[in-house]
């Protein structure tokens, strides 16, 4: 039907009088097009959005509390935030890799969380960002990260949704994954994982084992041989103890030959990657990576806190650099972005919190940058980082350790499940694990730990 020439139209609010015959055959295809209202549909909707209102309303944050465990040569971390309505949202944080104090931190920080909705948790970090900008970053950032990363376990499990869910929906079912520390943990830490390795025939078996077990990469890091026996190479973390850092003949002959045992024993198909860490100057990353031009390798992983000397490196180097995993915050990436300092950005959402390192994420694409999240943790962390990788575009591969803890699978309700190299993303709600309280009491958390340990001689 036409309408009347009273009526205004669509076309500048003009009225349908002073309208051409071919604008008002249009118009008339756009009356005919809408839609014919269904009865009680709009009252419906209105109860839908009540309904979502209320739900949303009394999710708030009724307490906050921390938990840990005995990790061998660290501890694990826990925050657990429950809501009023009973939901308990998890996340795992570490002090264990130079950041003591997260959770005093967090303690102190609870007490502008708690009564606050767990909908708004972009809300909450904001505010908790402005009550200590002064001193942002560094152990305040990293608090803020554990707490938003409970904050979004605790708001997909109200929505009875998996996490990625939050973050865009999943791009992808599995991610590659890297074989982290191979080698370095039997040869740095022989207590707790085994069997140890001992020379460098222990270093081609653990490449055979990698290979044998269908994982496609592998990271190993620095070693030094004395009477065929390896020593982990850490002057940047004080083992040993040498602050001008110095990267003399001996740790290139000897990191060589460690690639080269590890490479035999891996196979042509296995991809290595390298991380130098903070274990050199400029000089000294340069010299490293001269020695090794000729081997295959993946990437090398580099930290260093100046976004242009490590764009001089990569300039130099014959292989792909990796950095960023101690980062905190877009505003420390976006100097390197920049620069151009890296081919791959490496995130730590635990120390970020997954919706800040979508952000990171987001700036890496738009310098041309894909990501990889750094996971060296419990199997909490492990699954942050599984959904973030699940739903981030620019993705790399996903850093995991496979050698772990003989009671680690007491520790949580859920292990990632890994086939041929791949973590097959859950899809239960929240992360998909979570801390199991009566395992963490099985195993209490030893004094101190982790990289304070380094160099030091421990009872």
């Amino acid at each position: 039907m036409w309408p009347k020439t009273s009526e205004r139209s669509a076309f500048s609010g003009r009225s349908t009088a002073t309208l051409r015959p071919s604008a008002l055959a249009l118009m008339g295809r756009w009356h005919l097009a809408e839609p014919v209202p269904i009865p009680g549909k709009h009252r419906h909707n209105r109860r839908k959005r009540a309904k979502g209102n209320a739900m949303t309303k009394g999710s708030k944050v009724k307490s906050v509390e921390l938990l840990a465990c005995d990790a061998g040569w660290r501890n694990y971390h826990f925050v657990k935030l429950t809501t009023d309505d009973g939901v308990v949202g998890w996340s795992e944080f570490d002090e264990g890799f130079g950041s003591p104090g997260i959770g005093a931190a967090i303690q102190r920080l609870s007490v502008r969380v708690v009564g606050q909705n767990v909908f708004q948790h972009e809300r909450i970090y904001a505010e908790l960002f402005a009550a200590t900008r002064p001193a942002a970053g560094g152990v305040v950032a990293q608090a803020l990260g554990a707490i938003e990363n409970a904050l979004l376990d605790a708001k997909a499990k109200h929505l009875g949704v998996p996490c990625y869910e939050l973050l865009g929906g999943k791009i992808r079912d599995r991610i590659r994954v890297y074989w982290s520390h191979c080698a370095t943990w039997r040869i740095n830490h022989p207590s707790w994982y085994k069997p140890p390795i001992e020379s460098l025939d222990g270093v081609k078996a653990i490449g055979r084992e990698v290979r044998e077990k269908k994982f496609t990469a592998l990271k190993t890091n620095i070693f030094t041989y004395d009477n065929g026996r390896p020593t982990g190479w850490r002057p940047g973390f004080g083992a040993p103890f040498a602050p001008e850092i110095n990267v003399e003949r001996k740790v290139l002959r000897d990191l060589h030959m460690h690639l080269e045992a590890i490479r035999d024993g891996a196979g042509a198909d296995v991809d290595i990657l390298l991380d130098l860490n903070f274990n050199a100057k400029t000089e000294g990353y340069l010299k490293i990576l001269r020695a090794i031009a000729d081997l295959d390798i993946f990437w090398i992983e580099i930290d260093s806190f100046n976004p242009e000397a490590l764009g001089f490196i990569r300039r130099q180097s014959p292989h792909p650099i990796s950095s960023c995993e101690t980062l905190l915050g877009l505003r420390e990436f976006l100097p390197y972005f920049r620069e151009q300092a890296m081919d791959v950005a490496i995130i730590d959402t635990p120390w970020n919190g997954v919706w800040q390192s979508m952000k990171i994420a987001a700036a890496a694409e738009h310098h041309e940058v894909n990501v990889a999240p750094h996971n060296f943790y419990g199997h909490l962390c492990s699954m942050m980082n599984a959904h973030f990788s699940a739903a981030v575009p620019n993705l790399r591969i996903m850093e995991t350790d496979v050698d772990r803890l003989a009671w680690d699978h007491e520790l949580f309700t859920h292990v990632p499940d890994i086939q041929d190299g791949h973590l097959i993303i859950p899809d239960r709600p929240g992360w998909g694990t979570e801390p199991n309280e009566e395992g963490l009491r099985a195993h209490p958390p030893k004094h101190g730990g982790g990289l304070l340990n380094y160099g030091r001689k421990v009872p």
